[in-house]
């Protein structure tokens, strides 16, 4: 028999080198920036004056210094009285007279009781510790508050990116290949 001829296959695979490196990445966020203005509240404040009222009409009544009209309206109304005591004086003093015979002098005596003066015409007032009237009134404050505050301004400050590449370096070493080696032939017959 005769030997049957056979073709060689050779492979050889590629071979490379990779260097590689990740790459970095740097966030930074600042801050927002805050601006506060402090607005001050405004109070406005009005106090008016207070009233005071004294009324003294009273004590000038008891001190007999009244009004002319107030004294004659006094009198006037006191008048009536004061006549109906004067008869009943009269008669007394005629009636003592009358009695003459019980003895004493009635004459003397009515004469010594004669005064000028006319106590049945008492026209001051009554006398008092309350005869002044004093009323006080206080003024109502009048306030008024416009309310202050805080007046903000916010900015959003924009993140920070940093980036630096990685390295990346590819050597092909070797390149694959195939190999094909042909069976020798006899060529002889």
């Amino acid at each position: 028999m005769f030997p049957i001829p056979q073709l060689q296959i050779r492979t050889e695979n590629a071979s490379y080198s990779l260097d590689t490196d990740l790459g970095q990445q740097q966030i930074k966020q600042p801050r927002p920036t805050q601006e506060i203005e402090q607005v001050p509240a405004q109070m406005d404040i009005k106090q008016p004056k207070g009233t005071l009222e004294i009324d003294q009409k009273k004590a000038w009544d008891a001190l007999g210094l009244a009004k002319n009209t107030e004294v004659m309206l006094r009198i006037y109304s006191g008048a009536r009285d004061v006549w109906l005591q004067g008869i009943a004086k009269r008669v007394e003093d005629g009636n003592r007279m009358w009695a003459i015979h019980e003895g004493g002098n009635a004459i003397k005596e009515i004469g010594q009781d004669f005064r000028v003066s006319f106590p049945e015409l008492d026209f001051p007032g009554e006398a008092s510790y309350d005869n002044v009237d004093i009323h006080y009134q206080a003024g109502d404050p009048d306030i008024q508050v416009q309310e202050g505050g805080a007046k903000i301004t916010a900015r959003v400050n924009a993140p920070e990116v940093s980036y630096d590449r990685g390295k990346f370096d590819f050597q092909m070493l070797s390149y694959a290949k195939i190999e094909f080696t042909p069976p020798q032939i006899d060529t002889r017959l």
